[in-house]
């Protein structure tokens, strides 16, 4: 068994629902590289330097806020890294962490169910050609939807622990 580093404190399915966000967001990350690089992964009409900026920065906003999920099982998100300006080496107030978290989880199931009610069927038959194209799409996007409640529980689990209550 793997050793994975977190509080000792911290239940063993959040520090595995933890770990695993940034894993469900990676093939999307992937599939849009992917796409930058003229891979065959979608229809490349319309590809010009501006869209892979954004979507090279989309991939890396969204693999970095993934990744500050395991803040959530490690010391880094109780006490400040002593390489920060201004709050180095302090605690972390739970309510700094809880609610941003929070509001980025209801943000998270916000947006799927907006892109599922009204943008995917259409944005599918956009970007895929083929039906391998499409398949690609759907089984790369598709983990995005873990992530929501993945970082809700997670984010529960924390603030059981920093307070001691529920």
């Amino acid at each position: 068994m793997v050793k994975i580093d977190a509080l000792p404190d911290v239940p063993r399915w959040a520090v595995l629902a933890a770990h695993t966000v940034p894993l469900v967001t990676l093939p999307s990350g992937l599939w849009r590289i992917a796409q930058v690089a003229g891979l065959p992964v979608a229809d490349q009409l319309g590809r010009n330097g501006r869209e892979a900026v954004v979507a090279i920065l989309l991939t890396l906003i969204t693999e970095g806020l993934a990744l500050l999920t395991l803040g959530l099982v490690r010391p880094w998100g109780e006490v400040a890294p002593r390489w920060l300006p201004l709050i180095g080496g302090r605690r972390v107030h739970t309510l700094a962490v809880v609610v941003p978290a929070i509001l980025g989880a209801a943000a998270l199931c916000a947006i799927v169910g907006w892109f599922a009610c009204t943008q995917a069927v259409g944005l599918i038959d956009r970007v895929a050609q083929t039906p391998a194209q499409q398949v690609l799409l759907v089984v790369c996007y598709s983990p995005l939807l873990a992530w929501a409640p993945l970082l809700a529980a997670t984010t529960l689990a924390y603030y059981r622990r920093r307070t001691s209550v529920l």
